[in-house]
Formats: C-alpha cells, sequence, structure tokens
C-alpha cells in the first residue's frame, strides 16, 4: 500500500478511535496547540516577520548601483554582519543560499579552494548525518566512506582515525555539530584535528547548534558551517555556508549565471528571507546565555513526564551531552505513528525522527547506526522546543501524553 494512503488511513483510524473513546478523557477538548517540533522548524519571530515585511517594500535590485539598489544590498550586508557573528567569523565568509541543504550540496565537493592545502580526494561522513549531507555531495560513490557511531551516538573517534592516519590523499569530514533527531552533540573540535593533520577539510552541519549551543567555526575546528534561517524562528528559504576564512572558498558552484555571493551563487537575492535570517541571528546571540538554561530545564521536565507515564521510555543519548532543546525518546511496544497523530489530534505538535522525509514515517537511520533495536526504534518519537515553548506546553504534554499512553495500554490488553 502508497505510504501515503497508509498514512492517512491510520489517521483516520486514530480519530475515529479517540472521538469514540477520547471525549470521556478530554482529549479532543483541548483548544490549546503546543509545538513540541522546533527541530523541524521554528515559529517565525515577530522580529524576523517585521524585518521580512521591511525587506519586501524595497523596490531595487541588490546588483543595481543605483539607490534603491543600494538600499537593498545594505539590507544583505547587515544580515551578513548578523549571520557571520552568530557563527564568529569575517562577513567575507558568508554566502547566502536557499537553505541549509543548498550549502550542503555546494560545498561538499572536492573543488575546495584552500590556501595551502591539496583538495580533498576522499568524503567522509558519519553515519547519523542528515540526508542533505548523505545524498548531496558532488564526490564520486567509490571515494566516500561512512565512519561508525558508537552506541552512544557520537562518531567513533578511533575509526576515524584508522580513515585517515595512513590514507593516501586528504580528506573532507562531514559531521555535524548535534543530531537533528536525538540532539546528541558531536566532538567536533577532536575529529577536526585528526582530519587537519592529514591536510584535510571539515564541513560541520550547525543547523541545530545555532542559537541553541556555541556554533562558532574557531570554537568547532571546522572549516566551513552550514545554518539555516528557519531552525532560528528566522523565515523559509534561507541558509549560508559559513567559511572559516574569507580565503576559502568552493572552486565549482552549484548555480552559475550572475557574480552574487562573489561568485559562489548565483541568482538575485532573496532578501526578505535574508533580511528575516539576520534577525533572527541577532536574536539568537542576544539571548542564548540564558535561552539554553531555560530550555534544559524544560526539557528535563518532559523527560519527568514520560518517566511517570512510562517507566520503561528509553531516552535516547540521555548519558552523553546533547542539545538543551531535544528529547528523543521510545517506549517499548508503542509505534511511532500512532503516538505522533494521537498527540496532534490531542493538540501537540511532535515528530517521528527526522521530518524531512515528504511527511514519510520511517526508521531512523541514526538510531540503527546506534545500534538500537529495530523494533524499539520504529517508536522514536522526537521532542524539541524553542523560544516560544513555556511550562504551559510541558504541561499540555503531560496531561495528553498520560491519558493517551493509557489508553493504547488499555486496549492493547483487552486485545
Amino acid at each position: 500500500m502508497d505510504a501515503a494512503i497508509r498514512l492517512r488511513n491510520l489517521t483516520l483510524a486514530i480519530g475515529a478511535f479517540f472521538t469514540s473513546y477520547g471525549n470521556s478523557a478530554g482529549i479532543l477538548k483541548q483548544a490549546r496547540r503546543s509545538y513540541l517540533d522546533f527541530n523541524a522548524t521554528a515559529p517565525l519571530r515577530a522580529e524576523a516577520r517585521e524585518a521580512c515585511l521591511a525587506a519586501f517594500e524595497l523596490a531595487g535590485n541588490a546588483s543595481s548601483i543605483h539607490g534603491e539598489g543600494r538600499a537593498a544590498r545594505a539590507v544583505i550586508e547587515q544580515a551578513r554582519a548578523d549571520v557571520a557573528e552568530l557563527a564568529g567569523v569575517s562577513p567575507r565568509g558568508v554566502t547566502f543560499t536557499a537553505s541549509g541543504t543548498e550549502a550542503a550540496n555546494l560545498v561538499l565537493t572536492p573543488a575546495i579552494a584552500a590556501p595551502g592545502r591539496a583538495p580533498p580526494v576522499r568524503l567522509i561522513l558519519s553515519a547519523g548525518e542528515h540526508a542533505c549531507v548523505l545524498k548531496g555531495h558532488r564526490f564520486a560513490a567509490a571515494a566516500v566512506e561512512i565512519a561508525p557511531l558508537g552506541d552512544d551516538g557520537r562518531i567513533d573517534l578511533d575509526a576515524l582515525a584508522r580513515m585517515v592516519v595512513g590514507r593516501e590523499g586528504p580528506v573532507m569530514l562531514a559531521l555535524q555539530g548535534a543530531n537533528n533527531e536525538t540532539g546528541i552533540l558531536q566532538p567536533v573540535a577532536e575529529a577536526a584535528a585528526i582530519v587537519h593533520a592529514g591536510g584535510g577539510i571539515v564541513v560541520c552541519d550547525a543547523v541545530q547548534l545555532a542559537g541553541r549551543a556555541p556554533c562558532g567555526a574557531g570554537e568547532l575546528g571546522a572549516d566551513f558551517l552550514i545554518v539555516s534561517a528557519h531552525k532560528l524562528g528566522g523565515p523559509k528559504g534561507a541558509g549560508a555556508l559559513v567559511a572559516a576564512s574569507s580565503q576559502m572558498g568552493v572552486a565549482l558552484p552549484l548555480l552559475r549565471g550572475g557574480g552574487q555571493e562573489r561568485g559562489l551563487r548565483a541568482g538575485t537575492e532573496n532578501v526578505a528571507a535574508i533580511a528575516g535570517f539576520g534577525a533572527a541571528a541577532r536574536l539568537a546571540m542576544a539571548e542564548i546565555a540564558n535561552e539554553s538554561p531555560r530550555l534544559a530545564g524544560l526539557r528535563e521536565a518532559l523527560a519527568v513526564h514520560i518517566a511517570s507515564v512510562a517507566p520503561d521510555a528509553v531516552i535516547f543519548g540521555a548519558g552523553v551531552q546533547r542539545l538543551p532543546n531535544t528529547l528523543c525518546f521510545a517506549i517499548p511496544g508503542i509505534g511511532a505513528e500512532t503516538l505522533v497523530i494521537a498527540l496532534d489530534l490531542a493538540g501537540i505538535a511532535v515528530s517521528s525522527g527526522a521530518a524531512c522525509s515528504s511527511g514519510k514515517v520511517t526508521r531512523s537511520h541514526v538510531l540503527d547506526a546506534m545500534g538500537v533495536d529495530p523494533a524499539l526504534a520504529a517508536g522514536a518519537i522526537r521532542l524539541s522546543l524553542g523560544w516560544s515553548s513555556d511550562e504551559a506546553d510541558i504541561a499540555h504534554f503531560g496531561q495528553a501524553f498520560g491519558q493517551i499512553v493509557a489508553r493504547m495500554r488499555r486496549g492493547r490488553s483487552a486485545a
């Protein structure tokens, strides 16, 4: 059966179930919506919306030299400076793209210009990378290797060293700063030291790090960072490739045409989306010191609710450093599809693993790489918090989650 039809039928069946049995528990009477899916996308922040709207009023093309063009150019350059500050680099190191995915496709190529370093001849990907990294590179298939994860979800540094040391030619390593599904933080600086010792290049997908944990290129030891506006509360449709040094670049762009973005990304810039990106980056910088501990407290409150309702629940990555906003868990015997839809009907938006597969609910390749039992991995749910999350959202989740799990388990026992 087609996956979309199967998902629709499941949604209808669960809706009918709660229509018949859920009203007495108040499940369908929830007027509140609680959004717990920030790792998929963050709601647009008011300041970013205002910046977008103001930019929409600008008539000029940023490549034009008249006053209207210069006004549009000034907006782009201010946003470039804001994103550069977030990433700890010079503004000349920021190349705007339409998404983090485009930035990954742009930089994951052997055609890298790095003074004093030879172009990479191999690409090493960690087994937990986002699909845009696993599928979006421009290396020949025979030149790509996968570095394993340990059962803690972190890249195996000993295995990485064996893939680098003593092998012919420099490599490019693509390694997430934080996993989008589990929130597990990767040892980017340690991995970068191994790769740099062999003259290689490190690309860090910092999409989930930005605004939630330190993401400076210098702190991470990365040569390139990938960031995205809509994870920060900016608009969808804007991303950036960030070079640690303005001397580094991509010798073979994806989009060729005009000379926009210093020749690295042709096409008239999306001024409004870029303006919103800059506003979101400024807010992230200003708030991170207080926001990270606040989100960590809310995340731990979610964990308490989960443990009280389902003591057998497994929280993935509980023993290692994770993003303060992310909690990924599974309950043995309860499928992810069923729980995601039931929570949605109760007014709570969550994800099953990553939310980048055209609505498909599939087992996580990240949990597979961690050696998680497939039956347990099939039930993985991701909760992710952000700027608008509050204690009321946590309480809403706790109440609905308890009712849903209890009803599901009673139904299973009766069967």
